[in-house]
């Protein structure tokens, strides 16, 4: 789930080679990958289910990648492919990389349009202006793209990516480097949440969408098995009273399944955990409270 460099395929979505039609697009995603989850929730948050269907593989990757264990067949009934590489493989035969998460699918033709999620989500909220629901809110509105920009670079490198770089580190000096960067940026974070709603006061944005699905992570993954273990989200009360506004959204909670995120984080890592035992705690029902 690190994300690490892969070849690209950079199709955009509302071009003219991808014009934008009922049931053409699947999203393919997983439950416990934030870089998927994150499409997932933008797709509901604008109500594009019957534009861009969806497809879920299994938390759990095999030695042959993501696999559509959870439908019946273990094949996506849509696609009707058993693994995320056979879409790949269809895309480009020659295809040399890891087969990874989201991809975008033109249903028409069973190959990928696009695989980097930063693309698709601009894409959806520059393109798809028109096929929203009614009442969806403007998640990239014009006058704060700088802004949101802006903070998305940080949220990047110091977030999302951020306690990837703590888990990678080789050295104690690189780690204390990286989990310095991390929680002092969730610092600020939960000052700038101390009189806001949002990151962008009131207003939803792109970047609610970015930084909740680290901060739905932390306790129940990062916390222990990535060693960012400063605090734990409950401790912030800004942070966790935003993480839990945000997750009352069915948007957001729907999308979130704790249980497989702790099932997919501790049977991905079978040399840190080779008798593959899954956590039960922390307990989640009091992102209910």
């Amino acid at each position: 789930m690190t994300k690490t460099a892969v070849p690209h395929f950079s199709g955009i979505l509302g071009s003219d080679a991808f014009p934008i039609e009922a049931a053409r697009y699947r999203l393919i995603w997983s439950e416990i990958c934030p870089w998927s989850q994150r499409v997932a929730i933008l797709r509901r948050l604008l109500g594009l289910e019957d534009i861009i269907s969806e497809g879920k593989v299994n938390p759990v990757i095999t030695e042959k990648g993501w696999q559509f264990s959870l439908d019946e067949g273990h094949r996506d009934p849509i696609l009707d492919v058993d693994y995320v590489m056979a879409i790949y493989k269809k895309t480009d035969p020659n295809y040399p990389g890891r087969a990874t998460i989201p991809v975008i699918v033109d249903v028409t033709t069973k190959k990928i349009v696009n695989n980097e999620s930063q693309e698709i989500m601009q894409q959806i909220e520059t393109n798809f202006t028109d096929f929203v629901k009614t009442d969806a809110p403007d998640l990239y509105p014009e006058n704060l793209r700088t802004e949101i920009d802006a903070l998305n670079a940080i949220l990047l490198a110091e977030i999302n990516q951020g306690v990837y770089k703590i888990k990678g580190a080789k050295t104690q000096a690189d780690y204390e480097k990286y989990f310095h960067i991390f929680f002092n940026r969730l610092d600020q974070l939960e000052a700038r949440l101390a009189d806001s709603r949002f990151l962008f006061g009131d207003q939803l944005t792109d970047s609610d969408i970015r930084l909740y699905v680290s901060l739905a992570r932390f306790d129940v993954a990062y916390y222990t098995t990535f060693r960012a273990n400063r605090n734990r989200l409950i401790d912030f009360p800004n942070l966790w009273r935003y993480a839990k506004e945000l997750y009352q959204m069915p948007a957001f909670r729907e999308t979130t399944n704790f249980d497989a995120i702790k099932k997919g984080f501790a049977l991905n890592n079978l040399e840190e955990n080779p008798n593959q035992i899954v956590p039960l705690g922390p307990d989640t029902s009091i992102w209910d409270q």
